[in-house]
């Protein structure tokens, strides 16, 4: 069987991918228009280019239908339980770095830090007799570095969209999502909590340690690793 080998299907993300490759000695092409998911793939035997959206990358190596996958490490540890038992780091990539940070309304003038979070949750409770909802797509990293810094009375809200219009949208009254400049933040008028950083992102090139690793693919994978580590 030979090497599968996941991308992501379009954009900067995509495109960048292909340059980090390239400078290995391993060129990657699409083929056809944005609506067709092919590629070619040539510098290293017995290898295929698969072409995905990065948020299903994590999912098809859990599942061992790809034998390495470029994702971003913050998709990959919220979206698999036990993420190491399923999948191997390769290489850490040097692009698409993002904070998964909470981020708080900047009229909360007296809320910058997680225990002043915490204490406004437990005043928002008191006060409005339900919990505070922090809008995200990331609840697994989420729910687990909130518990860890002791912060409670508080509710996480399915973000499937723009996460940062959800304060002004009157759907949270805090957030949590990735962000790379703070741009984004601050033009809704947020602000992240001075500790609020719980994770810090980027490229990943991941091995499934779930794939058949029979004879082509195990020596498609010497041949690039020898090329990761030159």
């Amino acid at each position: 069987m030979s090497l599968r080998i996941g991308v992501p299907s379009k954009g900067r993300l995509m495109d960048k991918c292909f340059d980090w490759f390239a400078a290995r000695g391993v060129t990657m092409e699409r083929t056809g228009d944005d609506r067709e998911y092919a590629g070619t793939i040539n510098g290293l035997p017995d290898a295929t280019l698969v072409l995905m959206s990065a948020g299903e990358i994590p999912r098809d190596l859990a599942a061992g239908r790809i034998h390495l996958g470029v994702t971003g490490s913050d998709l990959v540890q919220d979206g698999l339980p036990a993420w190491d038992d399923a999948v191997e780091v390769l290489a850490e990539m040097g692009f698409g770095q993002a904070d998964l940070v909470i981020a708080v309304p900047r009229a909360w003038v007296d809320v910058d830090t997680l225990d002043d979070l915490d204490a406004a949750a437990a005043a928002f409770r008191r006060t409005h007799g339900e919990r505070l909802r922090i809008a995200t797509k990331y609840h697994r990293l989420v729910r687990e570095f909130l518990r860890a810094a002791g912060v409670a009375d508080y509710l996480l809200v399915d973000s499937q969209g723009a996460t940062e219009g959800t304060v002004a949208q009157g759907t949270a009254e805090a957030i949590a999502d990735i962000t790379s400049t703070g741009d984004t933040l601050r033009a809704n008028h947020l602000k992240p909590l001075s500790d609020g950083l719980i994770h810090r992102s980027q490229a990943v090139l991941y091995r499934s340690r779930r794939a058949p690793w029979d004879g082509p693919a195990r020596t498609a994978l010497d041949a690039l690793r020898q090329r990761i580590d030159g």
